[in-house]
Order: structure tokens, then C-alpha cells, then sequence
């Protein structure tokens, strides 16, 4: 029995049909249909039920593709025990946010392809959060304050923020000075999320309200420099907007807590060697930059 076969039918298993395991696998939809076709011959069974939709697991698919799975990951780290060193091989599938991503990550992950030349790595860029296990990836880079689940967590860096409005707003509406005064401001945000500040030691939480929301940082720093209500930004969006007077530090005296850069991955005993080598090196390459304290090894 083929590893490919076995792989390729739990890619289309997830995904839900043989167009998105074709692309998350980076090969041709009549691969993936030859391994298929294949895989359920060699066991004389359908795996798989062929809709105007996609494909779905039928009874006997629904019970492999589990076994299938496990056999995948056995299989690698079988291939870890013995080559724990040396070239990465496979493929590695990371989610990244679109705001952060470009400027300061996208450079590590060109630099993994350049250190392991037969390593296929495929990136998705986005700032929403995706399901690792559902949509296939490998583990996925993100920004900010996580909430509590059952995916693993390591910290491979720190990213400082800051309050801003544009001189404009600032003229027109005030600046606010104490956290209690931002609910009679705009707010411009990614969604419902709750605005944390600093007082000292401790922590004051408050809900903002405001008109204005976007899931990119890079289109509520703009929002923000057009005068429309104050943002919450990471200083890497926003510095270039600073230091050209577009936009203005407020609330300096209750400033946010620091967030975290993070690689999530699926819950499971081991990660895989390729999530190891891409965590430590984004570790080795984020301490280099200087709007971001990477944590200690």
C-alpha cells in the first residue's frame, strides 16, 4: 500500500473533496483521482462517495480514514528516529497573518527553503483564524492574545502596540486619557474584541464601540490616519505612520500589555520535525528585529 495513496485520501477525506486536496497538496486533481482510484481498488472497497459538491466519506472511508491518518504519522516519525538530522523532506502547509506576515515572516520562511531545498513548503496568507486540523496545515503562525484551546502553543516572539488617532481626530473629538473615556470615542477594531490597558501592574479591560471594522491591521492603521476614530495597532503597522506625524500616540500613561507571536499546531504526542526547525528559526531570525523582544530559547 502506497504512503501517497494513503496520505492524498485522507487530504481529500478533510477537505471534502479532490479540487481542495489538490491544492493543499500542491499536485493535480488527476493525481490525487489516480491515487484514489488506486488506494480503493488495492482494498476493494469505496472509500469515498463522489458528489456535484466534492466527496464524501462513505461507512467504510469513515472507518480508514482514522487508521489512515495514524499510519501517515507513524511513517514520519519512523523517518525522524532514523534522519534526525539533515535535509527536511515532505511538505510543510503554514497559516500566517496577512497584516504581519509579508514583511516579517514571510523572510524566515524563505530562509527554510533556502537551508532544506527538498522541503516543499506552502504558505496561506490571511488574518482569519483557520482550523489547522480541518483545513489541513501543518501548525500556523499567529499575533496577539490567544484564547484558551486544545492546540499546542509555543512563543517565538513579543510585539508591542500602542493607542493612536490621527491629528485630525485628535482636533476634532479629543484625545481620550483614561480607559473609562474611550466609550465615548470611535474605536476602530478587527471585530467585538475587548481593549486591555495597563495600569501599572494591573490590567483594566473595556469593550469599545465603534462604526468601523476590518480584519487587517494594515486597513485600521489607514482607517485610523483618515481620522476615523482611535486603533490598538502593533508599533510594527503603524511606525512608518508615526514617524510621518499621520498618526499620534494617545493614552500613553495606560499603555497595552505586550502580545505574543506564537506557532499553533494540532494537538499530538511530538511535533513534527518540520514545525521544530521553522519554531526555532523563527526564533533565531525574530531577535533580530528590533520591534520585536523574541523570547529565550
Amino acid at each position: 500500500m502506497d504512503i501517497d495513496d494513503l496520505r492524498t485520501f485522507v487530504e481529500v477525506a478533510d477537505a471534502g473533496g479532490v479540487s481542495a486536496a489538490a491544492r493543499r497538496l500542491g499536485v493535480s486533481k488527476s493525481i490525487v483521482s489516480r491515487r484514489l482510484f488506486r488506494l480503493e481498488a488495492e482494498l476493494g472497497v469505496q472509500l469515498l462517495a463522489r458528489t456535484t459538491r466534492g466527496a464524501a466519506l462513505t461507512e467504510a472511508g469513515a472507518a480508514f480514514r482514522d487508521h489512515a491518518a495514524r499510519v501517515g504519522a507513524e511513517i514520519d516519525a519512523a523517518r525522524e528516529t532514523i534522519q534526525p538530522t539533515g535535509d527536511l523532506t515532505g511538505r510543510l502547509r503554514v497559516a500566517i497573518p496577512l497584516t504581519f506576515g509579508p514583511t516579517h515572516l514571510a523572510p524566515v520562511l524563505a530562509e527554510l527553503a533556502r537551508r532544506h531545498p527538498k522541503l516543499h513548503i506552502h504558505s496561506s496568507y490571511s488574518d482569519r483564524f483557520v482550523d489547522l486540523i480541518a483545513e489541513g496545515f501543518d501548525c500556523a503562525i499567529r499575533v496577539g492574545h490567544l484564547q484558551d484551546s486544545n492546540l499546542v502553543v509555543r512563543r517565538v516572539g513579543v510585539i508591542h502596540g500602542k493607542f493612536l488617532a490621527s491629528p485630525a481626530y485628535v482636533e476634532a473629538h479629543g484625545a481620550p486619557e483614561a480607559p473609562d473615556e474611550i466609550a465615548s470615542h470611535q474605536a476602530l477594531m478587527q471585530g467585538t474584541e475587548a481593549w486591555q490597558f495597563m495600569d501599572g501592574d494591573k490590567t483594566i479591560t473595556v469593550n469599545p464601540q465603534g462604526r468601523y471594522k476590518a480584519d487587517n491591521g494594515i486597513a485600521l492603521a489607514a482607517a485610523a490616519a483618515a481620522g476615523l476614530g482611535v486603533a490598538w495597532l502593533p508599533d510594527c503597522v503603524t511606525d512608518a505612520y508615526v514617524a510621518s506625524g499621520a498618526l499620534v500616540p494617545i493614552m500613553t500613561r495606560y499603555p497595552p500589555p505586550s502580545a505574543g507571536v506564537y506557532v499553533i499546531r494540532p494537538p499530538g504526542q511530538h511535533p513534527s520535525r518540520k514545525v521544530r526547525v521553522l519554531t526555532e528559526l523563527l526564533i533565531e531570525c525574530l531577535v533580530e528585529d528590533p520591534r520585536l523582544a523574541a523570547v529565550e530559547r
